[in-house]
């Protein structure tokens, strides 16, 4: 008799504690009570940006240096996460994934061979490695910017 006693009062116990935490009292959370007083506003969530895939994209500057010339470099990141571009001189590929909190890795560059000018071939190099290499993007006012250690890249929208 005292066993079913004991057993009774420990599920009434337990009842009002599992009541006590689906509410979330003494757990940080708010209550019903609060959450419908005038004037409580709730907690504002920050809408993550998503990175522009299918878009092509044509380099205007590195590190705020401008490109100059027609042969500007390109990427297009699609949604099977493939990146393809154009490096100056060469093509090249590679997979890219973009990541929470605009972030983005870039996977090992594959390119064709195509011998250019010296300077043209500098700047290609500079181009893949500080995207190769890069870590964050963010898009500001129509344009795409993509920073990482080796540099920051600065593209506008591509026919």
């Amino acid at each position: 008799m005292r066993s079913v006693g004991f057993a009774v009062a420990a599920a009434a116990l337990l009842g009002g504690v599992t009541e006590v935490a689906a509410q979330g009292v003494g757990f940080g959370r708010r209550t019903n009570q609060e959450q419908h007083q005038p004037g409580y506003q709730r907690p504002a969530q920050k809408e993550e940006k998503r990175f522009p895939l299918g878009q092509s994209w044509i380099a205007v500057s590195i590190n705020g240096k401008p490109y100059g010339g027609t042969e500007r470099p390109t990427f297009r990141l699609d949604d099977q996460f493939r990146l393809h571009g154009f490096g100056g001189c060469n093509t090249f590929s590679a997979t890219a994934y973009p990541l929470r909190e605009q972030g983005i890795a870039v996977g090992p560059i594959a390119m064709t061979r195509k011998s250019c000018d010296k300077g043209v071939m500098a700047a290609e190099m500079q181009y893949l490695t500080a995207l190769r290499t890069s870590a964050k993007w963010d898009t500001v006012v129509g344009s795409l910017v993509i920073k990482g250690p080796n540099g920051e890249i600065k593209f506008e929208r591509s026919l």
